[in-house]
């Protein structure tokens, strides 16, 4: 007869590292040493919750990651076992308890799954969603694009639909030349390099210098879509905390004199999910540690026109005299965002091994796209495009900071952006955390990003990103209310269950 286990599992309340993560976390490590054998039964959610003084949501988030991982398994009215020895566990790699090790080649950075398909809920109809990482489609030039993509037709004809040279349009390579001198950056058409996207820069940038097991530093938290690379690539993802001027350069030096890490990622404008701006003496110092230790420097760009106070801040690259930093950006976040067009800047230390790289992905990005946005760029529609997405940026961010101040509870903090698209929100730690409060949320109609996918240790358990930008002021009002109603619902049955377990 199988009986039921006995979980020990201590649990920091204080920490940062959210419960349902300590919970997998001590499971896990109950299930490797043998003290959870296979086919122990574990706890129903409801029991294990009551039992530890939880919300039953981290419980029920701990069972779908450790199920998903192979840990567990699951069986209908009979409950939840510890994995046992099965042949389909070994023909996957796994251990003698039926699930797979984790190999050193998997970053350990990677969003926990549960909550990333748990996101999705978000994508309801009806539902209100905070969560997107672009500007509402009603930003999009779409005529001008028309007109554009009908004149290169008629002015190229077939050749507009042919392959492109693996570096990009040539044109194109020239008109960034002379659109990024105006933000100061000094480079010449050939280190210039059409991308599909800023986000296939970056992990062109990955390839071309990382190996398999190496690492990249970053801050922490961090764009999701580098954690995606990271983990694609096997490339190991460490992330330095952050204060208020961006990323913190004692930590990063220590790491660096410890480890040798292969190369250094930041989004030092409107940082993506804090909406931080990291300063000019933070970035000078920086780019000094940079060149003492030799380590490249991955600069993302692509929020940094999107400023509507304060005064501009040069990027990385326009500091830069010793060619270390590899600037990203695109035409995609500002104007197109299907269109997929971005572009890299480097020196020629690396160019050549992008461009292979580049290649090998796909051959060249599509010319007709290309030849497009290059007749834009000529006619002016990106200049007229981001004064008036700034415009009605700023509009929607003072709208939502004066919905936050109205309905989100007492206790709630958040940045006021001088730019980009997010507000950066830390809860209220004595209520519910920003995954558990989710569900409840997308119920009421309301959506957003849950602040712990963008960290690489699974910090962040009460902060939650808002892009103000994808919704109308009166969507951002309801769904700011609609927010706030759902925190106090939750918070409400928090109180409950803390009364009857002192009964």
């Amino acid at each position: 007869m199988l009986t039921q286990a006995n979980l020990s599992v201590p649990l920091d309340r204080d920490g940062e590292e959210p419960i349902y993560r300590q919970l997998i976390r001590h499971i896990r490590l109950q299930i490797e040493s043998g003290a959870l054998p296979p086919g122990a039964r574990l706890p129903a959610s409801r029991d294990l919750a009551r039992q530890l003084n939880i919300s039953r949501i981290s419980v029920v988030n701990a069972y779908a990651e450790l199920r998903a991982q192979g840990y567990l398994s699951a069986h209908a009215g009979r409950g939840t076992f510890v994995a046992g020895d099965s042949s389909a566990g070994h023909a996957n790699g796994g251990s003698g308890n039926g699930h797979a090790h984790s190999t050193a080649a998997e970053t350990p950075s990677s969003p926990d799954r549960s909550i990333r398909e748990m996101m999705r809920l978000g994508r309801k109809p009806g539902v209100i969603s905070f969560s997107k990482g672009s500007l509402p489609i009603e930003f999009f030039p779409v005529q001008h694009l028309r007109d554009a993509i009908n004149a290169v037709l008629d002015r190229d004809g077939p050749n507009a639909l042919g392959y492109e040279a693996g570096e990009g349009f040539a044109p194109l390579r020239a008109a960034v030349r002379d659109y990024v001198s105006a933000l100061g950056i000094r480079c010449s058409a050939d280190q210039v390099l059409i991308t599909g996207g800023a986000q296939q820069a970056l992990d062109l940038a990955i390839q071309a210098l990382c190996s398999e097991g190496e690492t990249v530093v970053t801050e922490n938290p961090t764009y999701l879509g580098m954690i995606d690379i990271a983990r694609a690539r096997r490339v190991h993802l460490h992330g330095i905390s952050m204060d208020k001027d961006g990323m913190r350069l004692d930590e990063l030096e220590n790491y660096i004199i410890d480890n040798k890490p292969r190369l250094i990622y930041v989004m030092p404008t409107f940082h993506n999910p804090t909406g931080g701006v990291m300063p000019l003496h933070r970035r000078r110092q920086l780019l000094n540690l940079a060149n003492d230790y030799h380590i490249p420097v991955l600069e993302d760009g692509v929020y940094h026109e999107f400023r509507f106070e304060g005064e501009p801040i040069p990027p990385l690259k326009a500091l830069d005299d010793s060619g270390i930093v590899i600037h990203v950006s695109a035409f995609t976040k500002m104007m197109l965002p299907g269109m997929r067009i971005g572009y890299l800047i480097s020196d020629s230390r690396h160019y050549e091994r992008l461009v292979r790289v580049k290649e090998a992905a796909d051959i060249s990005t599509p010319g007709l796209n290309q030849r497009a946005i290059h007749l834009m760029l000529e006619r002016g529609v990106l200049s007229q495009q981001l004064e008036r997405n700034n415009r009605e940026l700023h509009r929607r961010r003072d709208v939502a900071l004066a919905a936050a101040r109205r309905y989100l509870p007492p206790g709630t903090t958040w940045n006021v952006p001088e730019g980009g698209m997010y507000l950066w929100v830390q809860l209220p730690k004595s209520g519910p955390n920003a995954a558990e409060l989710f569900v409840t949320a997308v119920q009421m109609g309301v959506a957003y990003a849950i602040g712990s996918v963008f960290y690489t240790n699974s910090c962040g358990s009460h902060r939650l990103r808002l892009n103000y930008g994808t919704n109308r002021p009166a969507d951002i009002e309801e769904g700011m209310r609609r927010l706030g109603r759902a925190w106090r619902e939750l918070a409400c049955d928090y109180d409950e269950i803390d009364k009857s377990l002192l009964l």
